[in-house]
């Protein structure tokens, strides 16, 4: 079997990380999957770029201009916004044509159009749709933070200015998308069951056959070793209990470092606690920390990552929406224990006072608490070990992969029955 995986950057992003993975994971064990994408970073055989052309950099730019023009020429919200107004046409390509399963996962921001998708499906190969976020179940955003318009049809959108109004930029895109997907199968896969839950309440994927599919983890880089020597080599101090917070900008609202920050107001009695950032941006929020901070800024090599986590105590995502973080995974395949709000996928992760603590949504009172019953109160090493053992079993590279061998022979049968 030959797989196409598509995405609109190989390595940059949670769901970019998560289809490279998924792509090792399927050579792995005996598929052959190639990754085809606009934005690639290294020199892997197995991963395609788009054919060089102005093309790709005007998608990207016409898109923006007409999310800008329906913002009225706000910033805000312009980056949460995707449309699909624009993209390559990948039918043509040696990699498309000799592929058995066409699998799209975050095509976003110029990759792909509506257009394009359509003549993806029009090319009668099974398709599989990956759904990281909402956006393929709603008609323009990527978290819905609430809304449930969704649920009979987008429109009157919280991101767009101009409220009341039922014929704005969210309809126009949402009946595109119904038009899209109304006689045509795609499978999509949702990463978490909560996001399948939410998928199927949709409006727009009424019908459609969805399931869930974890993303997998390379356990072999991804393990426990020697806190001491990690921090050596990071630069960190040997003689502190260290909390982890990570996000690939780490003043994205949404990521919830203002929960974090009022959290740690309740634990300056704990002695000798820091906190250490990760992501673009940390040194910005450095100040607004009660306790002493440690900021690394964006990393982007894995092995400095997992020393990361080898060298802190506890990882604390406090993210008001998620779907299942890759972020979480990471952390507790090398053991660290995690905290996080009860939303999206989190729950689903971190099992409660077992591998970690999941605090209510929005409430920094337990999520301080949750930090201190791990530091100072539970038994440490057996919440590791049960981290460690939950991601082995759950995450690897072979159980997930055997998950979508699966999902592809039933998209295979039901192209067939379909023809």
């Amino acid at each position: 079997m030959r797989v196409l995986i598509v995405n609109t950057s190989e390595k940059t992003g949670g769901a970019a990380v998560a289809a490279s993975r998924l792509m090792r994971a399927l050579n792995n064990n005996g598929v052959k999957a190639k990754m085809l994408v606009r934005d690639k970073e290294t020199d892997a055989l197995t991963v395609v770029e788009l054919p060089k052309s102005p093309l790709l950099r005007w998608h990207f730019l016409w898109e923006r201009l007409v999310v800008f023009l329906h913002l009225r020429f706000s910033r805000k919200h312009l980056f949460e916004i995707d449309i699909a107004n624009v993209g390559s046409d990948i039918t043509k390509l040696p990699e498309f044509k000799e592929a058995d399963i066409i699998h799209l996962h975050w095509i976003n921001q110029g990759m792909l159009s509506l257009g394009s998708i359509r003549k993806i499906l029009h090319s009668g190969k099974p398709v599989v749709w990956t759904m990281h976020d909402i956006w393929p179940a709603t008609a323009i955003c990527h978290v819905t933070l609430g809304c449930r318009r969704f649920t009979t049809q987008c429109s009157n959108c919280r991101l767009l200015p101009g409220s009341g109004s039922k014929s704005d930029l969210s309809t126009s895109v949402w009946q595109k998308k119904m038009r899209l997907v109304n006689h045509e199968n795609i499978y999509y896969v949702a990463c978490s069951h909560w996001l399948e839950s939410e998928a199927k309440k949709s409006a727009l994927l009424k019908g459609q056959k969805i399931t869930s599919v974890p993303n997998p983890i390379d356990t072999h880089i991804y393990n426990r070793y020697n806190k001491q020597e990690a921090r050596e080599r990071l630069g960190l101090p040997h003689d502190r209990k260290l909390i982890l917070f990570a996000s690939q900008r780490v003043t994205n609202e949404n990521k919830g470092m203002s929960y974090l920050i009022e959290a740690c107001q309740q634990l300056k009695d704990i002695p000798q606690l820091g906190v250490v950032i990760l992501g673009g941006h940390a040194e910005e929020v450095v100040e607004q920390l009660p306790l002493e901070a440690f900021p690394l800024g964006y990393v982007n090599d894995e092995q400095r990552i997992v020393d990361v986590y080898n060298a802190v105590d506890v990882f604390v995502l406090p993210s008001l929406s998620e779907n299942l973080p890759n972020t979480i995974m990471e952390a507790m395949a090398c053991g660290v224990p995690c905290v996080g709000f009860k939303v999206g996928g989190i729950p689903e992760e971190i099992d409660h006072k077992k591998n970690g603590y999941v605090a209510e949504y929005r409430q920094a009172d337990d999520l301080a608490r949750g930090i201190r019953w791990i530091l100072t109160e539970a038994d440490y090493e057996a919440l590791s070990e049960q981290a460690v053992r939950k991601v082995a079993h759950s995450y690897s590279q072979q159980s997930v992969a055997m998950r979508y061998l699966d999902v592809y022979d039933q998209a295979i049968a039901f192209k067939h029955y379909k023809l």
